[in-house]
């Protein structure tokens, strides 16, 4: 074989293991990058083309399915009583992929989860249409309607927990949105729908019970108050300083309690008292004492600062550190840096009504497979102890005199006693947001609550956690009490 020959050999042959190199790293290696590729249509068309399994709440309601059409897709995900459910469900999109628990429980509803390998195998034998499986929820229809129904259109959020499970009952957020716009198979008509919720005033997509973090104004006072029961050094009847403005170290601006007053006589008022009636300057005092290191332990201890799954993903709700004496007093009553998110300040509440214990929350009671077997079913699994059972015992009765005689009289239930917590947040805006957190029975809890009202709501500058927040935590337990009362005991 003569040179030029030889090297034609080389260069063709070259070519050949470059190709096959290139097909082998594309069918193997990067198989799993393409086929995941949202532009991958053929993946999309897949997928779409399995009958994607429903989701139902834990009353058998179905609340997300797939219905037979005539198109490339073969099945259309449909949403009844879309707006209700959008903060649970989310949506599966042809243009933006799944949200919400379509996201969190995806390899079940679409099929492709390793546990539904022996029915993937048996359909293809068979010749039966392969399908997902089965997501029931932990959510009360009864819980979910009157959280929506309280809120009535004002923007903000409802949660409501079994404390001693962490089963999700209600997750409610608005303004609500209807998820079948976003699952239509028109993607010109998908992409517009989206590009207007995304515009939307409210922001709609974005869920104020899990996603977005507010400042917990004086629920916080729960954690403040857990703190000093739990230091040893304080008790219920313990005095604390509570003037009608409080100067705070380092800075000429005072703090002030709502009604201008001191709280409790000559200056000072019990722990218990502070918290009824929600004194700003007592609590704020009691902060600088305590020190930032016990308030942030006290925190971290309902679960402030911890990435949470429920499956569906919840932002960290935060304390701030590296504060001054200024900063931590502003702290102890919820303002400043401190952000939570709803079902972070439920999750306080479930903890207190729970004997101390904290519960992971959970959206999902069941995964079942077409014929009926469970495939995953989520036991109840505790976050850790945030406080003994003995302050879990004195906060209680402490969150009982707020509904009988202090700020939350607007969440009283005839028959039931009902401990709670107010909140009114300042946040740099024009109104103040109204906030309310409790528990019922006081002394058998079923149900834990968070009420967010974004801005006051339709009570503006007039609003407060008493008057916005505490009605419509007591229809929502009220619902929770007659949806549970089968089960409890």
């Amino acid at each position: 074989m003569n040179a030029p020959l030889r090297r034609l050999a080389v260069v063709v042959t070259a070519m050949f293991t470059a190709l096959m190199l290139a097909g082998t790293w594309v069918q193997f290696v990067d198989a799993g990058r393409l086929r995941d590729d949202p532009r991958n249509t053929r993946t999309l068309y897949e997928e779409l083309g399995r009958q994607r399994g429903a989701i139902t709440t834990a009353d058998g309601t179905v609340i997300a399915q797939s219905d037979p059409v005539d198109d490339q897709y073969r099945f259309q995900r449909v949403y009844p009583d879309g707006p209700l459910y959008a903060a649970v469900t989310g949506t599966y999109s042809v243009t933006s992929g799944p949200t919400g628990l379509e996201a969190a429980e995806d390899e079940y509803l679409s099929g492709s989860s390793d546990r539904l390998f022996f029915r993937k195998v048996s359909d293809l034998v068979t010749g039966q249409e392969p399908g997902g499986a089965v997501v029931e929820t932990t959510i009360r229809d009864a819980v979910q309607q009157a959280a929506q129904e309280g809120l009535d259109g004002q923007r903000g959020a409802v949660v409501a927990l079994d404390p001693t499970t962490g089963d999700v009952l209600a997750m409610y957020s608005s303004p609500d949105w209807d998820p079948n716009l976003l699952a239509s198979h028109t993607r010109s008509e998908a992409a517009a729908a989206a590009a207007e919720l995304e515009g939307a005033e409210g922001d709609p997509l974005v869920s104020k019970a899990t996603s977005q973090r507010y400042p917990p104004g004086s629920t916080f006072k729960l954690v403040t108050a857990a703190a000093a029961l739990e230091s040893g050094d304080y008790t219920p009847e313990s005095l604390i300083d509570s003037p009608a403005v409080l100067d705070l170290p380092q800075t000429t601006a005072g703090l002030r309690n709502d009604d201008g007053q001191a709280c409790g006589s000559n200056g000072q008022t019990t722990l218990a008292d502070a918290l009824r009636v929600s004194c700003n300057t007592a609590f704020a005092n009691l902060g600088m004492a305590l020190g930032q290191d016990e308030l942030g332990a006290q925190a971290e201890a309902f679960g402030f600062g911890e990435a949470l799954d429920v499956p569906v993903r919840v932002a960290r709700s935060q304390f701030p550190t590296g504060l001054d004496q200024a900063a931590l007093a502003r702290s102890a009553i919820g303002q400043g840096d401190v952000t939570a998110t709803p079902m972070q300040m439920a999750m306080v509440a479930a903890g207190i009504a729970n004997g101390g214990v904290v519960m992971q929350p959970n959206l999902v009671s069941t995964v079942r497979g077409r014929d009926l077997q469970v495939l995953e079913a989520p036991r109840p699994t505790e976050v850790g102890r945030a406080v003994s059972r003995q302050t879990a015992a004195a906060l209680t009765a402490m969150m009982e005199g707020v509904v009988e005689s202090g700020t939350g009289r607007a969440a009283q239930i005839d028959g039931v006693a009902v401990a709670g917590k107010t909140g009114t947040a300042q946040n740099g805006q024009s109104a103040p947001h109204a906030w309310f957190t409790a528990f019922a029975p006081a002394d058998a809890p079923r149900v834990a609550v968070a009420v967010f009202v974004e801005n006051g709501g339709r009570a503006g500058d007039e609003a407060s956690g008493g008057r916005v927040a505490a009605p419509i935590a007591k229809s929502v337990m009220q619902a929770a009490l007659a949806a549970t009362e089968g089960s409890a005991g």
